[in-house]
């Protein structure tokens, strides 16, 4: 199927691409989730303001103690990136898993956080970084911690006239441990559960989900059951992945099959936390 005809624009500066944006207008970055939906006629803008060759949105860097992520840079630029690698390798390892080679080479990090598909991978690991998003309009700039900025099923804390301009995630302390486990749909490669967790040097923990419910989130009930990281804690830790969720049921998994993975992947991702 074919397009609705469109207008398209490819801006060189964040703010000329504000100056564009209106009315029926979408933003493209890679074209992974949007083009589709164009294809479809699911989605019939007016206008397409091509972001992904803006300069400044396609840089890593080390910012003082954060590490700062354009909001156009690709799946496999963060996999490839050496600062990634170093200060946040559970990004370079989880952009490894996500979709196929084309997929990327062209999609972005910021593209699936503004998307939500709700079984997108970075969304479980951007929270369980401790990621913020930061986020440009005409009035000016403001950040969004990753825990606030999932505000339902496909639906975020972007408004109209919003461009996700960067990521940005603070540098583990010594001695943190992350990794990212998930269950991949065959034909999609998207997550059926994911599960993000991070283990702190004060013994803490960050635990996060995605393709479980509507939209991802940080599962509290498990962070607090930790404990002592023995292996029987974790275990009982395990059994609390998503209570009180609305548990996605689909032509894919039922509610109670996807439960079962959360617990499963959950478990998986705290005990290598250990190992």
């Amino acid at each position: 199927m074919i397009s609705y005809p469109f207008d398209y624009v490819r801006p060189e500066s964040v703010e000329e691409a504000l100056e564009h944006l209106g009315g029926d207008t979408k933003i493209l970055a890679g074209g992974h989730s949007l083009l589709p939906t164009l294809k479809l006629r699911l989605s019939a803008p007016d206008k397409l303001v091509d972001i992904a060759r803006i300069a400044s949105l396609k840089k890593i860097k080390k910012d003082g103690d954060e590490i700062v992520i354009g909001g156009a840079v690709t799946h496999r630029e963060i996999m490839d990136s050496e600062i990634i690698q170093k200060h946040l390798p559970v990004l370079s390892e989880g952009a490894a898993v996500i979709g196929d080679p084309m997929i990327r080479y062209k999609g972005t990090m910021g593209g699936s956080l503004a998307h939500a598909d709700p079984s997108a991978d970075w969304s479980a690991m951007v929270l369980a970084a401790g990621g913020e998003i930061v986020i440009q309009s005409k009035k000016g700039k403001r950040t969004v911690p990753a825990t606030e900025f999932f505000t339902g099923f496909y639906s975020t804390a972007l408004k109209d006239g919003d461009i996700l301009i960067e990521i940005r995630f603070p540098v583990p302390e010594e001695g943190t441990k992350m990794t990212y486990q998930k269950f991949t749909q065959p034909a999609s490669r998207f997550a059926l559960v994911g599960c993000a967790a991070a283990r702190l040097p004060d013994g803490s923990a960050r635990v996060a989900f995605t393709g479980v419910a509507d939209a991802p989130f940080r599962d509290k009930g498990v962070e607090e059951a930790v404990g002592d990281w023995s292996e029987a804690t974790l275990e009982a830790a395990a059994q609390k992945a998503a209570e009180g969720q609305n548990i996605n049921a689909d032509h894919y998994a039922s509610e109670e099959y996807r439960l079962h993975l959360a617990k499963v992947y959950c478990k998986r991702a705290l005990l290598q936390l250990v190992n």
